[in-house]
Parts: structure tokens; sequence; C-alpha cells
């Protein structure tokens, strides 16, 4: 589980919408945290799944950490994996395989 870098982000990351269970769906729902990445943006309400990354905290301040989009790839591709033709093992679909 991924801690975050204050109370708001922890609470925005986890919005939990009562009418739309996709966050890209509810006007409500700000930032999208991908953990298997690392990543946090903010969503952009046009329909679609679009999100605008973002390196500091719009409530704290705080830089956020380094996104390891790069180093999930190069992990894959070290274990011979294809992320777009095989199958994705699942302690690389959120931030498990970061301790590995």
């Amino acid at each position: 589980m991924t801690r975050h870098c204050c109370d708001q982000m922890a609470e925005q990351v986890n919005w939990q919408c009562d009418q739309h269970d996709d966050p890209f769906s509810c006007p409500d729902a700000l930032v999208y945290f991908a953990a298997k990445y690392q990543e946090y943006g903010l969503i952009i309400h046009d329909g679609g799944a679009s999100v605008i990354g973002i390196e500091f905290c719009p409530w704290c301040g705080r830089r956020l950490p380094e996104s390891q989009r790069d180093r999930w790839f190069q992990e894959l591709e070290s274990r011979g994996i294809d992320p777009w033709e095989d199958e994705v093992p699942a302690e690389f679909e959120d931030e498990r395989w970061l301790a590995l």
C-alpha cells in the first residue's frame, strides 16, 4: 500500500464515488494514481482516460516520487515478458513489484 504525501492526496487518490465506478467518469475525482508506475496525474474529464502528470502535490507542495514506468518495462524485459503480447504477472499490476 502506497503512502501518499499528505491526507488530502490520499483522500483524492482513494476517492470512491457512489454514482460512478470509474474515476474518469466522476467529475469529483481529481487525481489518478497509477500504483505500478508510482505516477500521479490530474484527470482530464474529456470522456476518455487522459491525465496530465504532476510532479508536486497540489495541496502540500511536496515533490512526488519519481515515475517508475521505465523501470517497470525494464524489469519485465529482463524476465523475457513483452507487456503488449504476454501475460503480465499479477505482482506487476500494482506496487508489489517494487519490492522484488
